[in-house]
């Protein structure tokens, strides 16, 4: 069961290793640098963004990007170790903060200590690990990468060994795991490995990453509480960028058939994405997908980076997360006009949504739809609010009768008078508003 505290979660995701500036480094920083602590410092901006948790990337000690975990009961040497994460944990607590993990346990890097013995032909280490035998070494890999290793989930071993690393780091303070590349491995381990560690930590939260297929009967079968909302992150940028609110309504209509069984991982951006200031064509639209994150139901999650509208290009190519993946120097961020007012826009938005903390479970209709123009509602336990989004060149009026409201007060927008209340509203050229129906 879901805990309850996950109703008012807001995470604000970092990635380690990257914004340590561990990761790409040459030469790698050594354990005496205690980079994690820069992690640390950048904790009261988690908290004056509004965010109640920080969603860890991977920590664990591995050769490169952290997905190729070398050993997850050690802190990665470039980042420091025990006392630094606990440290961290401590510190965010101490904040009101949760602290998530990032678990990877499809694969493991080729220095993980079973895969060596495994190579030397050690028979109960070649258990752990499926087999191919025309790969070199004749292992199984993770999506024909070479350097990660697939572990055999049908192995008892191997269960074993997830939960009690699971276990091990909630014991240390941590509040929940995201599990990578969660969508590789059979629902089948994941429903035999997480009961078990839930019966020792019933206020853990565990979200799977699942980019497609058939999210609540994944969330059914393994027994997450959560997954990572792909869909939707992919028709908010897609149906600003192309002038299409149908593909937005259509994603969001499947939201709210998600919503039914579970609450999804909500984002615009995250660290294995093109950031989103660079993913739309237009800079204007930033502030529309950031009211769809914080306006529909889920628990949300904000990149680091993003709330200042930082930019950045995926690419697929050896290094080619590394601009979505820059270094943070030590807070506070010299940031210029235009980002000021992008984390000012979030800190608002994150503030609307913790004030109206029903909004996790909301479910949204569309009042008004075209390719170009969207009003939804938002609703849940009798609240609602009402979202207006305008891509286009023209004012956008908004008659609030004709909805089946009498009158409706702004809450927030661009251009819109901040106080104003009536029977209608006006949404300026490519802005938007958000109104409470009286």
């Amino acid at each position: 069961m879901t805990p309850e505290w996950v109703a008012h979660a807001i995470w604000w995701q970092v990635y380690p290793l990257g914004f340590v500036g561990a990761h790409p480094a040459d030469p790698a920083p050594a354990p005496a640098e205690h980079r994690l602590r820069r992690v640390t410092a950048w904790l009261d901006h988690a908290v004056a963004l509004g965010a109640s948790g920080i969603a860890l990337g991977p920590v664990f000690a591995s050769r490169t990007h952290g997905y190729d975990t070398t050993d997850h009961y050690r802190i990665d040497p470039r980042l420091g170790d025990d006392g630094d994460f606990d440290e961290l944990v401590d510190a965010a607590h101490d904040r009101g903060l949760r602290v998530l993990l990032d678990g990877v346990f499809n694969h493991v890097g080729v220095d993980f200590e079973r895969h060596r013995a495994a190579l030397d032909g050690d028979p109960a280490a070649l258990k752990w690990f499926r087999r191919a035998p025309r790969t070199p070494g004749g292992f199984a890999t993770f999506e024909g990468h070479g350097d990660l290793i697939a572990l055999d989930h049908d192995h008892h071993e191997v269960a074993e060994y997830v939960g009690d690393v699971m276990a091990h780091w909630l014991g240390r303070g941590a509040d929940g795991w995201r599990l990578d590349a969660a969508y590789a491995v059979p629902p089948h381990f994941w429903a035999r490995v997480l009961p078990r560690v839930r019966a020792a930590y019933p206020q853990a939260w565990f979200v799977a990453e699942v980019i497609h297929g058939d999210y609540p009967a994944l969330v059914t079968e393994a027994g997450f509480d959560s997954v990572t909302q792909y869909e939707l992150w992919k028709a908010v940028w897609s149906a600003l960028n192309d002038g299409n609110f149908h593909e937005l309504d259509w994603a969001m209509q499947r939201h709210n058939g998600f919503l039914d069984s579970f609450a999804p991982l909500t984002f615009i951006g995250n660290h294995d994405v093109t950031r989103i200031a660079t993913q739309l064509d237009d800079p204007r639209h930033v502030a529309h997908a950031l009211v769809v994150l914080m306006t529909t139901g889920g628990v949300p999650s904000v990149y680091a980076g993003d709330e200042f509208g930082f930019q950045g290009l995926k690419e697929e190519r050896f290094g080619g997360d590394d601009a979505i993946r820059p270094e943070f120097g030590s807070p506070p961020l010299p940031v210029d006009d235009a980002a000021a007012e992008m984390f000012a826009l979030h800190q608002f938005l994150i503030g609307l949504r913790r004030r109206h903390p029903w909004l996790h479970r909301a479910r949204t209709e569309a009042l008004l739809l075209d390719n170009r123009r969207y009003l939804y509602q938002s609703t849940a336990t009798g609240e609602t609010l009402l979202v207006a989004l305008n891509l286009t060149d023209d004012p956008m009026p908004v008659r609030i009768p004709d909805h089946g409201y009498a009158q409706a007060r702004v809450v927030a927008g661009s251009g819109a008078p901040p106080e104003h209340t009536g029977a209608d509203a006006v949404v300026p050229a490519h802005g938007w508003l958000i109104l409470a129906p009286l």
